[in-house]
C-alpha cells in the first residue's frame, strides 16, 4: 500500500519501486515492514545499501556496468517523509470519570487541592489533566504511546485525589474506569458536554425569568414605611422605632 501510494505521488511505476525498494527490504530484513521501522530511525542505514546496476557506454564505445544508488534524492526524501508519517505511532487518549464531593465549609478549596494532586501524578510521557464536567462529575485524561502506562498513571492520579479529599470529609467515587478513548468517542463526549452546557444556560435563564416575574414592580416612593418595618422585622426589630422616625421626618 505504501509503495503504491509513493509511486503515485512521484509518478513512478509501482513495479520499479518494488524492484528498487520493496524486494531488497524483504531480502535484507525478512519483511519490508522491518526495513520501514529502521528507516524511521535512520534512513541512511537502509538506503545506502539499496543500489542498482545501470549500463553505460564508455569512452571506448563499449558498454559498461555501473552501480548507482537505487533512489534519487527526490524520491528518497519523499519516501522517508511518507514512511515516517505512516509508521510513527499516534498517542492514545486515556480517560476516567469520577465523582468528587466535599460539603465542608472550605470544601471547594479541598477539591481544588485534590485536582492539583491528581495532575501532579502525571509525568513528561503521561501528563494528567483533570477537568470539571458539571459538579460533582470530573474527568481525568492523559495522552501516551503506552496504553498500560497511561492507565496506570490515571489510577495513581485517582488515588492521589482520594487521599487528599477523604481526610477533609470529602468523598470520591469512580464512575468510569480508565480506558482508551477513540476519536469518535471523544467527539461524542464533546457534543454531549456542549449540549449539557446549553441546557444549563437555558435553565439559568428560566430561573432568572421566574424570579423577575415573582418580584413584580415595587413602588419605593409609597412603600418606604412598610418596607423599612419589614427589614427591621428581619433584623429582630432592633431599629424599628428609629426607621419609623426617619420615614416620618423625610415625608
Amino acid at each position: 500500500m505504501l509503495v503504491r501510494t509513493q509511486s503515485r505521488d512521484i509518478v513512478l511505476m509501482s513495479w520499479d519501486l518494488y524492484i528498487q525498494v520493496g524486494w531488497p527490504l524483504y531480502r535484507n530484513y525478512g519483511h519490508a515492514f522491518e526495513g520501514f521501522k529502521l528507516i524511521v530511525k535512520d534512513p541512511d542505514s537502509v538506503f545506502n545499501f539499496l543500489t542498482s546496476e545501470v549500463k553505460e557506454i564508455g569512452p571506448d564505445g563499449q558498454e559498461v556496468s555501473k552501480v548507482v544508488p537505487a533512489l534519487s534524492e527526490e524520491l528518497k526524501d519523499a519516501l522517508v517523509k511518507n514512511i515516517k508519517r505512516r509508521m510513527t505511532p499516534h498517542p492514545l487518549k486515556i480517560r476516567a470519570d469520577i465523582e468528587m464531593k466535599c460539603f465542608q465549609f472550605d470544601g471547594v478549596l479541598h477539591i481544588k487541592e485534590a485536582m492539583r494532586k491528581a495532575e501532579a501524578a502525571g509525568n513528561k510521557d503521561c501528563p494528567v489533566k483533570i477537568s470539571v464536567v458539571a459538579p460533582p462529575l470530573y474527568i481525568l485524561t492523559t495522552q501516551t504511546l503506552d496504553r498500560e502506562q497511561g492507565i496506570a498513571i490515571i489510577n495513581v492520579a485517582i488515588a492521589a485525589c482520594t487521599e487528599e479529599i477523604e481526610p477533609h470529609g470529602g468523598r470520591l467515587a469512580l464512575k468510569e474506569a480508565a480506558s482508551t478513548v477513540s476519536e469518535r468517542d471523544d467527539k461524542l463526549f464533546d457534543e454531549d458536554m456542549a449540549k449539557l452546557s446549553l441546557d444549563n444556560e437555558e435553565l439559568t435563564k428560566d430561573e432568572y425569568s421566574e424570579e423577575d416575574e415573582g418580584m413584580g414592580d415595587i413602588d419605593l416612593e409609597n412603600s418606604g414605611s412598610w418596607l423599612t418595618e419589614w427589614k427591621c422585622h428581619v433584623n429582630n426589630c432592633e431599629f424599628l422605632p428609629l426607621f419609623r422616625f426617619v420615614n416620618a421626618t423625610l415625608s
